[in-house]
């Protein structure tokens, strides 16, 4: 079974009889949230994950038990704390978290959602790595950003084989190790990022960041040794042992890994002035720092930073849109629940048609959003060997990472509806998720910046456009709807390439366009026939518009059904 719900009793009070407590749904229980999700699980088979099936089961099971959803409830109440001082005066610029956050790390590197791929370089290995981010998402988004940053900066430092060699054994363990020292001394380590500058934003070439060559033996050029001066607006896990970072070197903005400490024994010269109080991933730090005559060692060639860290941006794009996905579909399996049990006019609320209208939408939406990030997954995994996979996870990456980020907030707002007043008090797990969802929207590219990036992928890499309405293509035949999006979407990408100047004030219409005809084209292929014509009904034929206003019929009751967790 892959649920336990815990019963509690209707009780009543000794000598306050108004104080019965009647009409409330059951705790949910312990919940396998692999087992209990036949979108994941199909998904992951389809996409060539399925040899990784007991894995995911076995980590569903752990993420959805009890003990590890409170675990992430109260990792996100006690928000980590910055140590500037020891107790002598000495500068320690430490981060200090709740045990609960360590525990939370401890299981997720266990799993090796930080480098399943890298340690095991087969088909389907970033589709099951997907699955295991997507399940961990479930139980605490904060612990999943210091993971996705020590998966995706291998890409980086692989373009420095020297640092790399040194790095990637730490990097890729399956264990934590959250102490300071020295990388070499550590059987386990992480990784973070400092690229945000506050004069340039999302613009990083306006970086002003300076790094000068160390004078002397191993100085200047790949791998050399360079000194740092600088402020970073925003560094993302700044607990880390090292860190990926733009500076402007004497030929132009380059990349640098900067330790956290040196190999003597001594700290660096990285100094975090204060964290980010946030409005949501509480539980994970995110800082403002300083580099002061800080040591770092150049990756990658001089003056190509920017192309560096995007080998990066572009994985951790990935997770991002596998953390949206995923409060989706937590927010859905609150929702169902709570309908499940809930009674209001003599009905169940799931047996009322409006309400059943409301959470039929809200399944769609979900599964939609998980087979688009497992399908993307899959273009990771075959990129190497397959240049149309390529080209399209090019394309397809700032497609799915900004259409989903847009959704997700959407969603759970959607489903604190169904709760009501329950899930605007934080006893519930919906305002954690909800104040969770709009940092898709901001990390790894703002709106904007993300539409911009694919209207330069089409202009430079005109077969990302071919291999996307390929991918389109394989659902064709079957549906009116999706016919005709998928041809005015050929129609447009194949002007894009040469006038991108022109359309950018309507690239975002393009992207969510391509977006939505994705999601319908991989419901036609991969869902029941009955969910693929609602979804195409009511994502193609115009705007989507509020939740909750599919065409009535019998249909919805069975796309409940087939949602629910307890099922």
């Amino acid at each position: 079974m892959p649920r336990k719900t815990r019963k509690t009793a209707e009780t009543t009070e000794p000598g306050r009889p108004t104080h019965a407590v009647e009409n409330q749904p059951p705790p949910l229980g312990e919940l396998n949230l692999f087992e209990s999700d036949r979108v994941l699980k199909d998904a992951v088979a389809a996409e060539g994950g399925g040899w990784a099936h007991g894995r995911l089961a076995a980590f569903g099971a752990v993420v959805g038990s009890d003990r590890v959803q409170e675990l992430g409830r109260v990792a996100n109440r006690q928000p980590p704390e910055l140590k500037t001082h020891d107790r002598f005066g000495n500068r320690i610029d430490e981060v200090e978290f709740h045990p609960a956050w360590h525990e939370l790390m401890k299981i997720g590197r266990e799993a090796e959602i930080h480098a399943l791929p890298w340690n095991r370089p087969e088909p389907g290995s970033h589709v099951a790595r997907a699955a295991l981010a997507f399940l961990m998402n479930q139980a605490e988004s904060g612990v999943c950003c210091p993971f996705a940053m020590t998966f995706a900066a291998i890409a980086s430092l692989r373009e420095q084989p020297d640092l790399a060699a040194e790095w990637e054994p730490p990097l890729r363990a399956a264990g934590y190790d959250p102490r300071g020292g020295p990388v070499r001394q550590k059987h386990a380590a992480g990784m973070g990022m400092a690229m945000t500058e506050k004069q340039g934003g999302s613009d990083v070439r306006a970086n002003t960041t300076r790094a000068v060559a160390q004078s002397g033996r191993g100085g200047g050029g790949p791998g050399g040794g360079y000194h740092l001066t600088g402020h970073k607006w925003f560094c993302s896990a700044p607990m880390s042992d090292g860190f990926l970072t733009l500076a402007q070197a004497e030929d132009g903005l380059s990349c640098f890994l900067v330790p956290r400490w040196l190999e003597d024994g001594t700290r660096n010269r990285f100094f975090i002035q204060r964290l980010k109080d946030k409005l949501g991933n509480r539980s994970n730090a995110s800082a403002e720092i300083e580099y002061r005559d800080t040591l770092a060692r150049m990756v990658g060639a001089p003056g190509r930073g920017v192309a560096v860290i995007l080998k990066m941006v572009q994985l951790t794009r990935l997770d991002v849109s596998i953390c949206s996905a995923a409060l989706m579909r937590r927010a859905l399996i609150e929702a169902l629940h709570h309908a499940a049990h809930r009674r209001a006019f003599q009905k169940t609320l799931i047996d009322q048609p409006l309400m059943a209208n409301q959470l039929a939408d809200l399944a769609l939406e979900s599964e939609a959003a998980t087979r688009l990030v497992l399908r993307l997954a899959r273009a990771f995994d075959r990129a190497a060997a397959d240049a149309g996979e390529r080209a399209f996870a090019r394309t397809a990456t700032p497609v799915v990472k900004y259409w989903l980020a847009k959704r997700a907030p959407g969603l759970v707002f959607e489903a604190m509806e169904v709760l009501g007043g329950n899930a605007y008090v934080e006893d519930s797990v919906l305002p954690r998720l909800y104040r969770e969802a709009p940092v898709s929207a901001i990390w790894e590219g703002c709106g904007n910046v993300i539409c911009l990036d694919m209207l330069r992928a089409l202009a430079k890499e005109p077969e990302g456009a071919a291999a996307f309405l390929a991918e389109l293509d394989l659902a064709k035949g079957a549906d009116r709807r999706l016919d005709g999006a998928i041809a005015e979407l050929g129609r447009d990408l194949g002007r894009t390439g040469s006038r991108a100047a022109a359309e950018e004030a309507g690239a975002r219409r393009l992207v969510e366009r391509m977006a939505r005809t994705l999601e319908a084209a991989l419901m036609r292929r991969h869902a029941a026939p009955e969910a693929a014509d609602h979804f195409s009904a009511a994502r193609l034929d115009g705007a989507p518009g509020c939740y909750g206003t599919l065409a009535p019929g019998p249909a919805l009751r069975r796309i409940v059904e087939a949602a629910r967790p307890d099922r």
